[in-house]
């Protein structure tokens, strides 16, 4: 798992390879996204600062692990844990023309109402 940080703030996990972190947390759909997101009223990405993709430490896999039973567990709910999860997919195919599997992305911040992924 990887993490994606904005400015020393841990911004959101991903379950891929870093590799496919690199690809989806990089991708222009996903900076977009960040750059309307908000958290306390500020958007995550100012589209200047670095996009460090580091390995996640232990707390936030436990995290990212805990947002993704609790959604498993209130299938028939709305999800509103801490954590925001999206499902994230990489529309490249691969070297034998498949394409990638599919990844999760679990937000470490408080994601604002009116900031949100579009679902």
């Amino acid at each position: 798992m990887f993490t994606l940080e904005i400015d020393g703030v841990a911004i959101a996990v991903i379950n891929g390879s870093e590799e496919v972190a690199n690809d989806l947390f990089t991708c222009d759909g996903f900076k977009d996204d960040i750059q309307t997101m908000k958290s306390d009223g500020k958007v995550l990405w100012n589209g200047t600062s670095p996009l460090k993709i580091r390995p996640a430490t232990e707390e936030e896999t436990e995290i990212f692990e805990d947002a993704l039973a609790e959604d498993d567990s209130e299938e028939d709910e709305p999800f509103e844990p801490d954590a925001h999860h999206a499902q994230a997919s990489n529309d490249d195919e691969d070297e034998d023309g498949d394409e990638e599997d599919d990844a999760d992305i679990v937000f470490l911040v408080d994601i604002d109402e009116d900031g949100g992924l579009d679902s």
